[in-house]
Formats: C-alpha cells, sequence, structure tokens
C-alpha cells in the first residue's frame, strides 16, 4: 500500500508544523483557560524537579531479579516532568520553567542508554544484555519516543534555548543523531520488517516517533527521503498482518499503539508531504483499522478486552478523534469527542509523549464543542482475521474470542467469552500482571493469568489450552446479526487431553445471553474430567445447584444433559467459588477488590451444560 508511494515521494518537503512553537503567542493564548491552568497546575508540581540518576546497577536489576518496574518508573518520570514543565513555559513563556527543562534536558542526554533493560537486544527473542553497549545504540519503543520528546521540545521552545546557549540545541541534536537517525539508517532492527517476520505495534509506533523526531531536526533532504522511504516499508510490513476487517489482535490497550500510531505516522506524512499521502484515508482497510476501537467499546471506560489488554484500556480522546474526522468516521470522532467531555476539567496529565500533549491541546476546543449525539451506534460485528465476534443489546454486551493462541501478546483463551450486563462486567478478563522478565520468556505461560483455566473456558483432563498458532477453535458458523457463534474447541487443548470434541455455542437471545457446551472424550483421565470455569468481579453465591447470583446484576441458571447411551450421568458433581486477590498493581488499577473463579466440576465422557444468564 505504502510502498507504491516511494518511487513518487517529493523532493521538497515541508516543516512538520501542525502545532504552533512557542513562539506563537497568539496561538497559545487561544487555548481555553481550564486547560492552560491545568498545564500550570501540573507544571508547577515539577517545579525544580529532582532527576533522579539511572545507574548501572538500576539498568542490571532486569537482568539479575527480572524486575523492569523500579528502572522504568524512574526514566518516565524523567520524561513526564520534562514534558509537563515544556508546556507549562509554552503556557506562561515567562522563564520560570527554563531552568528544569534544561536540567531535564541534559539528565536525559546524559543517560548511557534510552532504550529499556528489557529491550536491550539486537535479535528478536534473544536474551538482553545485561548493560548497553553506547558504541551501538539499540532503537527500540522508548528510545525513539525519547528522541521526539527531545525533538519536540526543542521545536517548541528553541528561541529560548538560544538565546541561553546554541549548545543546547546542539547537544539534543547530536544525541538524537548517534542515538536514533544514524542506527536507523544504517542498521536492520527486528521491527523494521522483513520478508513474511509477523510485526506487531512495535514497528507503527517506532515509525511514528521516527518521523516526529525526523521532522523537527533539521535533516538533510537526502537524510529526510531515506527515512520516508523506511517508514513506507516499515508501515507496509505492518498492514501486512492486519487483516482488511482491520481488527488489532493485540487488543483494545495496544490499539492506542497500533492503530492510532498508524494515523500519526499517515498524519505527519501528509503534514510534510503537503497531503501526498492524502488519498488513503479513504482506504477502507485503514478506515476498519480506525473504527475498531469503537466496535469493541463497551460503556464508558468498560472495553472488550482479550490477551495482554486490560477492561479499562484508556480515555479516547485527540488522536482517536481525529482519526475518525480524517477517515470520514463520525460515529469514531463522536465516540472520543464524548468520552472526552466525560473528564473535560482535567487534560492528560500521565502521557509523556509531548507530541500526543501537544495534539490534545490544540485539539481540545473542537472536541468540547464538537456535536455528540445521545446515543453513539455500536454495531454487531465479527472479525474473522481473529476470530472476536461482539454482539449487544439494550442490556447485554457479549464478546466471544475464537481464532487462535498465537496472537501477539496472546493468552490462553480461544473460546472465551466476556459478558456485560447494564455496562458493568457480569464474566470478566482478567487482563494482565505487571510485565516482568517472565512476561516476555519461554516461560510466559507459567504465569496464571495466561492460562486458559483463569478465563471463562474449560479444564478438560486436567489439561490447560496449550499456547501456538497451531492451537486454534474452528468456527463452524459466526452470524453478528443473530448474535450466534459456535465451535470447536477440541484443536486448543494438547493431542493427550483425550478430547474428541468440545463443542460451544454463543447466542445473544432477546431475553439474554446464552452458552451451550457438548463434549465428547475418549477417556476420563482424573476424578473431573470435566471442570468449567467462570471468572467475575462481582461475588457469587450459590442457590442449589442451578442457580448461581453474580452479586446484584443477575444470575446464571444451570441445566445438564446426558446422551441416552451415556454410562456416567452429566450432574454437576460440584462448584466451588474460590477467591482471587488482586495484589498487583497493575491489576489493581481496574480491579478494586478481589476476583471470583466458579469451578463447575463433571465425571463424565459425554455430556453438555447449558448456562443462561439472566
Amino acid at each position: 500500500m505504502f510502498a507504491e508511494f516511494i518511487a513518487g515521494l517529493p523532493d521538497t518537503l515541508s516543516p512538520l508544523s501542525d502545532y504552533p512553537s512557542a513562539t506563537d503567542r497568539t496561538a497559545w493564548h487561544s487555548l481555553d483557560a481550564e486547560g492552560r491552568r491545568e498545564i500550570e497546575k501540573t507544571a508547577e508540581q515539577f517545579l525544580q524537579f529532582p532527576y533522579p540518576y539511572l545507574t548501572a546497577t538500576d539498568f542490571l536489576e532486569f537482568s539479575r531479579s527480572g524486575n523492569r518496574v523500579r528502572y522504568e518508573t524512574r526514566l518516565f518520570s524523567k520524561r513526564l516532568a520534562l514534558s509537563a514543565l515544556v508546556l507549562g513555559e509554552c503556557v506562561r513563556y515567562d522563564d520560570r520553567y527554563m531552568d528544569d527543562i534544561i536540567n531535564g534536558i541534559y539528565s536525559i542526554c546524559d543517560e548511557t542508554a534510552w532504550q529499556l533493560p528489557a529491550h536491550n537486544t539486537y535479535i528478536r527473542d534473544t536474551p538482553q544484555l545485561p548493560l548497553p553497549d553506547t558504541t551501538r545504540p539499540v532503537i527500540e519503543l522508548f528510545s525513539c519516543e525519547t528522541a521526539a520528546i527531545l525533538s519536540t521540545t526543542m521545536y517548541l521552545l528553541k528561541e529560548k534555548l538560544d538565546r541561553i546557549s546554541p549548545f543546547i540545541a546542539l547537544r539534543i541534536r547530536d544525541e538524537i543523531r548517534h542515538r536514533v537517525i544514524t542506527p536507523y539508517l544504517t542498521e536492520h532492527f527486528w521491527w523494521m520488517g522483513r520478508g513474511q517476520e509477523p510485526m506487531c505495534n512495535w514497528t507503527i509506533w517506532c515509525t511514528q516517533n521516527i518521523l516526529i523526531t525526523a521532522s523537527y531536526c533539521d535533516l538533510s533532504p537526502e537524510e529526510m527521503k531515506a527515512i520516508l522511504t523506511q517508514a513506507c516499508t516499515s508501515i507496509d510490513h505492518f498492514l501486512k498482518d492486519y487483516g482488511e476487517d482491520g481488527c488489532c489482535e493485540e487488543g483494545a490497550q495496544y490499539y492506542r499503539h497500533a492503530g492510532l500510531c498508524l494515523f500519526q505516522t499517515l498524519a505527519i506524512l501528509n503534514s510534510i508531504t503537503n497531503g501526498y499521502f492524502s488519498s488513503l484515508w479513504k482506504n477502507e482497510k485503514i478506515r476498519n483499522i480506525a473504527n475498531y476501537i469503537l466496535n469493541v467499546h463497551v460503556d464508558r471506560d468498560y472495553y472488550i478486552n482479550f490477551a495482554d489488554c486490560s477492561p479499562l484500556a484508556g480515555r479516547a480522546g485527540a488522536r482517536e478523534f481525529l482519526f475518525g474526522r480524517f477517515t470520514g468516521l463520525e460515529n469514531l470522532s463522536a465516540m472520543a469527542a464524548s468520552d472526552y467531555r466525560r473528564k473535560a476539567l482535567t487534560v492528560d496529565t500521565d502521557e509523556h509523549n509531548l507530541y500526543y500533549r501537544l495534539q490534545e491541546l490544540f485539539t481540545r476546543k473542537e472536541m468540547l464543542s464538537y456535536p455528540v449525539p445521545d446515543h453513539i451506534p455500536h454495531p454487531n460485528v465479527y472479525y474473522e482475521s481473529v476470530g472476536l465476534m461482539i454482539v449487544r443489546d439494550p442490556v447485554w454486551t457479549l464478546g466471544v474470542k475464537a481464532g487462535c493462541n498465537g496472537d501477539s501478546h496472546n493468552h490462553n483463551d480461544t473460546g472465551s467469552i466476556i459478558l456485560y450486563k447494564n455496562g458493568q462486567p457480569f464474566l470478566a478478563d482478567i487482563g494482565v500482571e505487571s510485565y516482568t522478565k517472565k512476561t516476555f520468556s519461554d516461560q510466559r505461560y507459567e504465569i496464571w493469568t495466561m492460562q486458559s483455566d483463569y478465563h471463562n473456558l474449560p479444564t478438560l483432563n486436567d489439561r490447560m489450552q496449550h499456547d501456538g498458532s497451531s492451537y486454534a477453535a474452528a468456527v463452524c458458523k459466526a452470524d453478528p446479526d443473530s448474535g450466534f457463534i459456535e465451535m470447536e474447541l477440541a484443536g486448543a487443548y494438547p493431542g493427550d487431553a483425550g478430547i474428541r470434541s468440545y463443542h460451544r455455542m454463543v447466542r445473544l437471545r432477546p431475553d439474554g445471553p446464552e452458552l451451550l457446551d457438548q463434549w465428547e472424550l475418549a477417556d476420563l483421565q482424573c476424578e473431573s474430567p470435566v471442570i468449567l470455569n467462570l471468572i467475575t468481579y462481582e461475588k457469587p453465591e450459590l442457590s442449589g445447584m442451578d442457580h448461581i447470583r453474580i452479586g446484584d446484576l443477575g444470575e446464571i441458571l444451570l441445566q445438564t444433559e446426558t446422551p441416552a447411551n451415556a454410562a456416567i450421568s452429566c450432574t454437576a458433581s460440584g462448584i466451588r467459588i474460590e477467591e482471587l486477590p488482586i495484589t498487583d498493581p497493575r491489576l489493581m488499577l481496574c480491579w478494586k477488590h478481589s476476583l471470583y473463579r466458579i469451578r463447575i466440576s463433571f465425571r463424565s465422557l459425554t455430556g453438555s451444560l447449558q448456562l443462561l444468564f439472566v
């Protein structure tokens, strides 16, 4: 798609000037008063900020203990502080924050490396080096983002920085050239794409920040042409792994680093080439990628989540709004404006990408005044490329994940369902704990949240699902218009589980959702060869053997059936409720109390279980 544009790239490029530098006082004074106050309030919190020094042993902690949070927290705090102070100076323009800004610039430039310890490798999926090689910088997600923050700082405040000393901007340019621009033009990193190697959000996230960086660094025309050529090539490598339906297999949270970075990349390319790529805003695949986040939205803060995605996938804002506007998707822009306005008195102070925050400030007035209908349609949809179906009625939102266990950021969750009633989680997908060294290693599936036993799935002959793209559901039929999907799940389990068939049918009926599981096992290998696991957020309570009340949300009604020729009757031999305490900081952001696991056990070679949700 993008490769077709390479041969005709214009020789003359325009500066990236979608948003004004601090010298344009009319533009900065035009910001709404509340937004300006929030910017100043946040900047004040970082006045005389003690930028932490990142030591070699801080970097070594990841390889020694597997902990990546402590180093990353300190590194990100510096970028967050610098971005806040820069915006504060752009608003005030009275030098109040300049000393702290200069200290931040030099603190970041003095860092031995900009890459995270967890990303300190040159070959994909190989062990990380314990310390960085300063003669050969690694370009990854956050080295690219650091370069973008510094280059945006230089663009916004260059006049003030040069008045203090011309060596500040020179230092920024030298560090960016050594750490990012030169490696990008002379080396190949896996995320750039090559052949049919699968890509992920890294490709477009890094490419976006490379373009921001290069556009503000006064590079030669030859260098810019080379960067644009590589960027277009990488975008196509990224897009090849997307289905035409636009589904983000990494989930709603990663759409912010995938689909929205695609938007940002295309917007920057159009800006600096005077609209050369503008025809792509009407491309159906790009429009489908844009609309994904609307389709997986449940209500207010909740999203249908699978894989490493949280159910609280983040507040929609300027990037979603502009993606909808540029692609002509009015409902997407309306959803973004509506979500933004729910918290309109606060600008985003947790984002350390300075360009994103600049974009929010100068899109804010438009989002606050955009006409939002009382009801924004969220269509029923089946994403065949990933096997994801989402259907809804005025009460229920039902998500079903078919597909395989080989997606990027995968959990072993093939066939799992997620259910919301009146916008509240009824059957939940837990999400993922804080990332550690183990998260992206061959021990990944030892982590409980990754396992099928902690999804709304069965345990069969004491076996969980297996990871890998060959472990998949066979979808028999999917009809989002009638709210119906049926699939065979046996292929998602290891061959020694003795599963002849495990057939799952899920549908959203006029009177509520229904799940029907039917199984046939070759033998009984344990006391309870079939255990259905259900994860809830509200505390479940048993009422006999056929009713489970889920807090104040509603009930699950159970019905079982045994074929006439079955040797053992299919009756639930036990229903056990386990509390799942939430202690991990990342999980605690979305789950304010314990989750619960319901385990319904059966001892039968064949049988069926029907669940009705009311």
